[in-house]
């Protein structure tokens, strides 16, 4: 698409970008869906040039959800942030991992609201430093992959957008998952955090699905100091909230399903 990009020099949004472009070049683009929230990793709606929609401000899994409903056949990809659904939307996301749903969702995670200029998110370290904590952030992060593994996600996946070969990989086989996938990606912030040099130190890449997932997810606490693993933790295939809708085992009021995160 020729709509001029605005994402700040060095954003790790431009990897996510060319990754999922990348991986929807093999697929069949008019029956691609994507969605994404309010922040900076929204943007990639304008980039992208599939059927796409944006959501409210932690919305976009939902909004997946409704169009996966609405027309199974579509491969529906949701793109979020760490704010936009690991704090306003988070019910969307455990309600959307708990049913199953076959959408495939993509976090941004920079680990702080960066559109709006720098407020720590549920992701942020403790003692994090923004215009919201001015005194450090007095929290615990909040481990995104433990979320959704505790709402039963089929499969869970973290990358980094300075390994694109890895990147690209697995959000191809992400996709390619039926049921609920969580992609959470790791990216730099170059206008509140830095150039990621930490990621680079201390990522690496798990050969293997780990024997004890939950083991290998709380390896990392979204702080400092710990090595962080990259790779697929979980892929179990079960039946999936459009397959149990359809056969009627499952008679629930679409719109009661949509808005009962709300």
């Amino acid at each position: 698409m020729k709509t001029p990009n605005t994402w700040c020099p060095g954003c790790g949004n431009f990897s996510i970008d060319m990754a999922a472009k990348n991986v929807i070049e093999k697929m069949d683009k008019s029956k691609v869906a994507i969605t994404a929230g309010i922040g900076c990793h929204a943007k990639i709606i304008d980039y992208v040039n599939v059927n796409s929609f944006y959501g409210l401000h932690g919305r976009p899994v939902p909004v997946a959800v409704g169009i996966k409903l609405a027309n199974p056949e579509l491969d529906v990809l949701a793109f979020s942030g760490d704010g936009d659904s690991l704090n306003e939307g988070i019910s969307h996301l455990i309600h959307a991992a708990k049913r199953n749903s076959d959408i495939t969702v993509v976090l941004h995670q920079n680990r702080n609201f960066a559109l709006t200029v720098k407020q720590f998110t549920a992701s942020s370290p403790k003692g994090f430093i923004s215009n919201s904590s001015p005194d450090g952030n007095p929290e615990e992060p909040l481990n995104a992959l433990e979320v959704v593994h505790a709402a039963g996600a089929g499969f869970i996946a973290r990358s980094f957008t300075g390994e694109m070969k890895h990147l690209e990989e697995t959000l191809e086989e992400a996709v390619k998952h039926k049921g609920f996938s969580f992609v959470e990606v790791l990216q730099s912030c170059p206008a509140w955090q830095g150039n990621g040099e930490d990621y680079h130190e201390k990522t690496y890449k798990m050969r293997k699905l780990p024997r004890n997932p939950l083991k290998r997810m709380k390896e990392w606490n979204y702080d400092n100091g710990e090595r962080i693993p990259l790779g697929v933790f979980k892929k179990e295939e079960k039946s999936t909230f459009e397959e149990e809708m359809k056969t009627g085992k499952k008679k629930v009021n679409v719109l009661e399903i949509l808005n009962s995160s709300a």
